[in-house]
């Protein structure tokens, strides 16, 4: 997100569907922020899409989702996006994930419904363009290449840093989760996990894997 906000070409909205999810599913009793994000945001997801549709102030929108948000709508609107995937190894996000929410579920991380998107793509014979954060951190440049020739948008060198500190475009959670976030200036060098595996999550680990797999497999690569 924070690299298509530097593109003067582009307008970033983070999460539209934040509120929607919250209001539909018992996330609400335990996200953090999440009564200021009932509060400030759109908690109708028809109208949340109906709000994408209908934005062309510049050339280039980008909507940064959670697959888990896209519960309880209708998913008509996806064949009028190009829908890119973004994934990362459960074995670096879960206890990343779990240091926020305490007991995270299939439901809270994602990657059962990153394979329902995919097979959605795939049944409408929609493009299938699948990034791991990974690579990304490991060649930011020639990832983002790659991400924009599929996106057919020229690449544009200011994608690659920003200045540190918290953007416009940022939703009101971003206090809580994007510290890392605002400390840097780029992307930051990959570096593996060292700490033991939480033996608590290893039974989501053991869901998460095959279903990451699967879609590693067909990523840019």
């Amino acid at each position: 997100m924070y690299a298509f906000a530097q593109r003067g070409d582009t307008l970033v909205f983070d999460e539209p569907l934040y509120a929607h999810y919250l209001r539909s599913s018992d996330a609400k009793v335990y996200h953090p922020l999440a009564q200021e994000v009932l509060d400030t945001m759109e908690n109708d997801g028809n109208k949340v899409v109906e709000m994408m549709l209908g934005k062309a102030e510049k050339p280039v929108l980008f909507f940064k989702q959670m697959t888990h948000h896209l519960i309880n709508i209708d998913w008509a609107f996806l064949p009028e996006m190009i829908n890119v995937i973004l994934t990362r190894d459960p074995r670096e996000m879960l206890p990343s994930y779990a240091k926020e929410i305490e007991n995270p579920t299939m439901s809270d991380v994602g990657y059962a419904m990153h394979i329902e998107l995919l097979e959605y793509l795939e049944a409408n014979e929609l493009p299938i363009i699948i990034l791991d954060s990974k690579s990304i951190l490991q060649s930011p440049e020639n990832q983002l290449k790659k991400l924009c020739a599929a996106l057919a948008i020229p690449f544009d060198e200011a994608m690659l840093t920003w200045v540190s500190g918290p953007i416009p475009e940022d939703g009101v959670w971003a206090k809580h989760w994007y510290g890392n976030v605002h400390k840097s200036t780029g992307f930051q060098p990959y570096e593996p996990k060292t700490s033991p595996f939480p033996e608590r999550l290893k039974p989501l680990l053991n869901e998460c894997l095959p279903l990451y797999e699967r879609l590693k497999r067909i990523s840019l690569s």
